[in-house]
């Protein structure tokens, strides 16, 4: 196993090339940051579909090297550089991305540990390094650098507030924040996302608009209607990669004993796909008190609960108004339509809270509206970049 980077106050930093090294990485986070009160570790089984090469969508079409920083002798750090050939096509920049970041505090181990992850993007013939993404731009994304008593939301990542300062010492800047805010629902909600007057799917004006659930019989179906929709939605905006249909198998088939029709926000108009919203429960609430690693007795537990639903609450992930409607008086009310759908649906899927995010920071027109409700960002999730220099 070679050192990658340079040796310096005993911190050395290794790529990652057997099982036990792999397990090491995956469970890091849960060893350095246990001392943190807000920290909250994700089930282990949740960081194993992420991260594995078995397991990840990523790697059937994505490179990626994980790294480790030992420190005395102790694992400290790790990091993952990865080339995502989607973002490549998008972006048509050479582009790599880094991921996965997590250390102690300490900023000459972020340095090291990103120092290991540009060398290896450049002799992959990358100019620029950004992220964090783990792995890729539609999974986990951003270091928090706000929010970290906040309750955690699946698919969020979260990081002691020291970790982006020293992204920053190591010559990164930031290109952009990811923003999160918390729907508290009910009736005071409720009253202050307000519709034009006499506005309701499916009758007068808007006869021609329909709303429909996920139809569990047909998950398949409605995913690809679900990913077809997102990706024309978002299209040309920044830092936007396609999801793919193995991406959108791979969130299928995680999420599916989760899912109720409820979840799924499916707008037609005149029979044609014009808005899509995703609601996903949030998997912390199925864990709690039982840990990252349950035993037979704390599955059992989490099975009773996901049959029972006790969820207390849930994140839209995905959310997307077609471009057909997009620059129309339709278009501009849509957003407020689902909203609007997700409280009609108040009693069938019984979230407490509901966490609209991430948006991106200059989104000022889906901002506006959430901000309405809630007048500021819960988290915020910030994207790094620096030019590779040769």
């Amino acid at each position: 196993m070679s050192v990658i980077s340079v040796e310096s106050n005993n911190i050395e930093v290794f790529p990652v090339r057997n099982a036990k090294q792999l397990d090491i990485f995956i469970r890091l986070p849960r060893l350095i940051y246990s001392h943190f009160p807000d920290y909250i570790p994700p089930l282990d089984f949740e960081e194993t579909s992420l991260l594995h090469p078995k397991k990840s969508a990523f790697f059937r079409y994505g490179t990626a090297q994980y790294f480790l920083a030992y420190k005395d002798n102790k694992p400290v750090g790790r990091i993952s550089a990865q080339v995502d050939p989607n973002a490549l096509r998008q972006w048509k920049e050479p582009i790599g991305l880094f991921g996965a970041l997590d250390a102690i505090d300490d900023a000459e181990v972020v340095q090291q540990l990103i120092n290991a992850a540009s060398q290896w993007l450049r002799k992959h013939g990358m100019e620029k390094i950004r992220g964090p993404y783990t792995l890729n731009v539609n999974s986990e994304a951003g270091t928090m650098v706000k929010g970290q008593k906040d309750p955690p939301m699946i698919a969020m990542p979260w990081h002691p507030e020291y970790l982006g300062k020293h992204i920053e010492s190591s010559g990164l800047s930031k290109v952009m924040d990811l923003v999160s805010y918390q729907m508290i629902m009910g009736d005071k909600a409720r009253k202050a996302h307000k519709i034009p007057s006499g506005l309701k799917m499916g009758s007068g004006r808007l006869g021609n608009i329909t709303t429909r659930k996920l139809n569990m019989k047909e998950i398949s179906r409605d995913g690809e209607i679900l990913r077809q929709l997102y990706n024309d939605a978002w299209n040309n905006t920044w830092g936007f990669v396609p999801l793919t249909p193995t991406e959108m198998s791979v969130l299928i088939r995680d999420l599916k004993s989760m899912l109720r029709p409820e979840n799924y926000v499916l707008v037609e108009q005149n029979k044609m796909p014009v808005a899509v919203a995703l609601v996903i429960p949030n998997i912390y609430d199925l864990s709690k008190n039982i840990g990252p690693t349950p035993s037979l007795l704390g599955w059992a537990k989490i099975g009773y609960r996901v049959l029972r639903h006790q969820i207390q609450s849930a994140r839209v992930i995905l959310l997307g108004i077609s471009h057909s409607i997009r620059d129309t008086a339709m278009g501009a009310l849509m957003p407020s339509l689902v909203i609007d759908e997700l409280f009609n649906r108040g009693e069938l899927l019984s979230y407490k809270m509901i966490e609209l995010g991430w948006i991106l920071e200059d989104n000022k027109g889906m901002r506006n509206l959430i901000e309405r409700i809630v007048p500021e960002p819960c988290k915020v999730h910030r994207i790094f970049e620096a030019k590779l220099h040769y």
